[in-house]
């Protein structure tokens, strides 16, 4: 919807913000200052830890007001909601508090630890689909069906007005405040802060935060339209909305001064860094914050001595999941370098690049892949004590005439080739294609994927790794003669599996 005058509705949110009585339950969280990375960039960084939530989300903020203000006979229907997680956490701990029946639609892919605190706090978990489009289309038919009361995760003024507490908190414990970093998934947190803070002061800028590729609030505010994204990741799953609600979108374009994205290597990296600042585990949508602010302070060196605040928004991190932000972790903080070098491939020419080039320098990764009788390649992970190491060291291959290529920044590389170099290059193999491909983490999702693909083409490489998150990752290589490449492009394009094809990909080149 067009908001005729976004300055009126906002004050009626700031006002129901005044208004809002939810301290017999919400946390009033603290302000803590993060000393390590205030010292590393010369600024007063702090976090707002609504990670120390009941249900470890700022979400019990604005399910709470809502379901408070529900009328006895809308309470009486029971409530209904659909979510990634903590949404749900935060309805059904809300409708538990006031005996109010309440059913939680979820994704099948939710990590089980979401699922089950839902079952705990007393509400009836429905999981359907495999994304949460999927699972909305369902909970508004149950909504229909059962004539129960629809709680929405982000697009209602007083759930807005929920999270806008946070912002009113920030006023009375900053001393001073320069700038906000928000997480952006549906945008009722950064709507909520925005309401309060503009009002009081605007001098304060606001800066949205979103994983590049969840982008769903940047985009539709460039096209200035609210649009529909055809997909989104699925790693920061507590911020995977595909569209935005129609009053957020207006709030944020009219109120929010800066917008950031962040890769995933990014997020794993501010996980880190507010686990070593307080010992928390945040999940990857709770750090988006962190990261956006960082990398905020990475492009504008000049800012000095600001008081910065990053929303900690959530903590439902799914233990599976910590492998793989270790592993990413490194590379978003710039710490480890991933390189494929050629050798010659003789006697002695391992020795000679370990005495000339690697010497003391720490490894991280170090595998030997023979590529003919000519030259090999070997992948090497160095870990960067320092920004400059990077560069030192490529300078020094560059010095002794080793050609390499930088992997650092590849994806098909950091999921996989690590995982997978070794043996003799099959170069026997004909028409070899390859695809990455994400199935959903849920039984039966790779045999669907096979049933869609058929047996016409014969399986050539397969390599699956799980990371704890709602989707795996699996490398395929598939045996296409020439003439059937269209074929398999037409039953690629229908189906309902995301795919990269990574035929070209020079690490396949090299590795595979």
């Amino acid at each position: 919807m067009k908001l005729n005058n976004p300055m009126i509705t906002a004050k009626k949110i700031f006002r129901e913000t005044l208004k809002a009585r939810i301290y017999d339950v919400v946390e009033r969280t603290p302000l803590e200052k993060a000393q390590k990375l205030s010292k590393r960039y010369h600024n007063h960084i702090y976090m707002k830890r609504e990670d120390l939530q009941s249900v470890f989300s700022f979400k019990i903020r604005g399910a709470y007001n809502l379901i408070k203000q529900l009328s006895q006979e809308e309470k009486d229907r029971g409530v209904i909601c659909v979510s990634a997680g903590n949404h749900g956490q935060g309805v059904a701990f809300s409708a538990a508090r006031f005996g109010i029946e309440a059913t939680v639609v979820m994704p099948v892919t939710t990590p089980p630890i979401k699922v089950q605190a839902v079952k705990r706090l007393g509400a009836k978990a429905v999981l359907f689909g495999d994304s949460y489009a999927e699972a909305a289309e369902h909970c508004a038919e149950l909504a229909q069906q059962f004539g129960q009361t629809f709680i929405h995760p982000f697009d209602h003024p007083l759930v807005i007005a929920g999270q806008g507490t946070i912002g009113k908190e920030l006023l009375e414990d900053a001393t001073e405040l320069h700038k906000v970093f928000v997480p952006i998934g549906g945008g009722g947190l950064i709507s909520g802060i925005a309401c309060y803070l503009k009002e009081m002061q605007p001098n304060i800028t606001i800066v949205g935060v979103e994983p590049e590729e969840s982008d769903g609030m940047i985009r539709p505010i460039k096209a200035d339209e609210r649009i529909l994204l055809p997909k989104t990741g699925t790693f920061a799953d507590g911020v995977a909305v595909k569209q935005v609600g129609s009053l957020t979108f207006e709030l944020t374009r009219h109120f929010v001064d800066k917008f950031i994205t962040v890769s995933n290597d990014e997020i794993c990296s501010a996980i880190e860094n507010i686990y070593d600042e307080t010992r928390a585990i945040l999940e990857p949508a709770g750090a988006l914050g962190m990261a956006g602010l960082k990398k905020y302070l990475e492009q504008n060196p000049d800012t000095k001595d600001e008081h910065l605040v990053a929303v900690s928004s959530g903590a439902n991190m799914s233990f599976q999941r910590l492998q793989f932000v270790a592993e990413r972790a490194q590379i978003g903080e710039k710490r480890e370098t991933l390189l494929a070098i050629k050798l010659p491939e003789r006697p002695g020419a391992l020795f000679e690049l370990c005495e000339k080039v690697v010497s003391n320098r720490p490894i991280t990764e170090f595998n030997y892949r023979f590529r003919s009788h000519k030259e090999a390649y070997i992948f090497v992970g160095i870990e960067n004590l320092k920004l400059s190491d990077k560069q030192q060291f490529c300078k020094t291959l560059s010095e002794h005439s080793y050609e390499y290529i930088d992997l650092t920044d590849n994806e098909l590389a950091k999921d996989h080739i690590r995982h997978m170099v070794g043996g003799p290059r099959l170069d026997s193999i004909e028409h070899e294609l390859l695809y990455r491909v994400r199935f959903p983490d849920r039984p039966k999702a790779l045999l669907e994927f096979l049933i869609m693909l058929g047996s016409q083409w014969n399986i050539s490489l397969f390599h699956h790794r799980s990371h704890g998150t709602d989707f795996n990752r699996v490398l395929i290589g598939l045996q296409v003669p020439p003439e059937d490449r269209e074929k398999l492009e037409e039953v690629l394009a229908n189906m309902t599996f995301s795919y990269t094809d990574e035929t070209d990909n020079s690490a396949y080149q090299i590795f595979l």
